[in-house]
């Protein structure tokens, strides 16, 4: 319990950071302390959950976190200072769905409830079709990746839930599709139109998706 509420005041200050760091300098260098402070604040709450569901389910959860450490900071990173920032934070998190996904299918079969893959990727597909005219040519390609793996990760997760029926599968699912959310807010702000208070939506349904995805990997939670 005391480890979720260090998570949640650095993830709250690591917002308040990005929401006024538009109109006060120095509230940015909060956000740049406190948004990577959260998420290994996340990966000792992951590491510390015992007993787990299992060590390959744990392992692949933290070095998904470990990956979304590093997609932070080079999302943190000004354009002027490394212009490759997004591009390397997106691959970034490409591998740390990589990882979520390894684990969701460690002890759930992969696709085991097809409509889910079916609703997933018809929502994916409507939503590349909105960005596609603002996606940078060289972007392209690496998006595309990228969706098809969060599509994937957000699909299983609902799979493992619906066949699992436990808490973690649960935790996990709500996980997955705050994570989705968290990245389409993301995406509609950068390549489509500006929303209203996006460091708030974008990193506080992020930092929830994290939470809950390690939260899963605790075995007590299961019925």
């Amino acid at each position: 319990m005391l480890r979720s509420v260090f998570i949640f005041i650095f993830a709250a200050l690591a917002i308040a950071g990005a929401e006024w760091g538009k109109e006060i300098d120095s509230a940015q260098y909060v956000h740049y302390f406190f948004k990577p402070l959260a998420t290994l604040a996340i990966f000792f709450f992951a590491w510390c959950s015992k007993p787990a569901i299992s060590r390959t389910y744990q392992t692949a959860i933290l070095t998904g976190v470990i990956c979304s450490l590093i997609g932070d900071i080079f999302l943190m990173i000004p354009g002027t200072v490394f212009r490759h920032g997004f591009l390397y934070g997106l691959l970034s998190f490409l591998l740390a769905h990589v990882c979520f996904l390894r684990a969701l299918i460690s002890d759930s079969r992969f696709a085991g409830k097809p409509l889910a893959f079916v609703c997933i990727a018809a929502l994916g597909i409507v939503n590349l079709v909105i960005l596609w005219p603002g996606l940078p040519v060289g972007l392209q390609i690496p998006v595309v990746a990228y969706v098809c793996l969060l599509l994937c990760m957000t699909a299983q997760a609902i799979s493992r839930g619906l066949q699992l029926r436990n808490m973690s599968g649960r935790l996990a699912l709500i996980g997955g599709l705050c994570f989705m959310l968290s990245d389409t807010l993301l995406a509609y702000n950068r390549f489509y139109a500006p929303i209203a208070h996006s460091p708030l939506l974008i990193l506080s349904s992020y930092y929830l998706a994290l939470w809950l995805i390690a939260a899963s990997v605790a075995s007590s939670h299961t019925e």
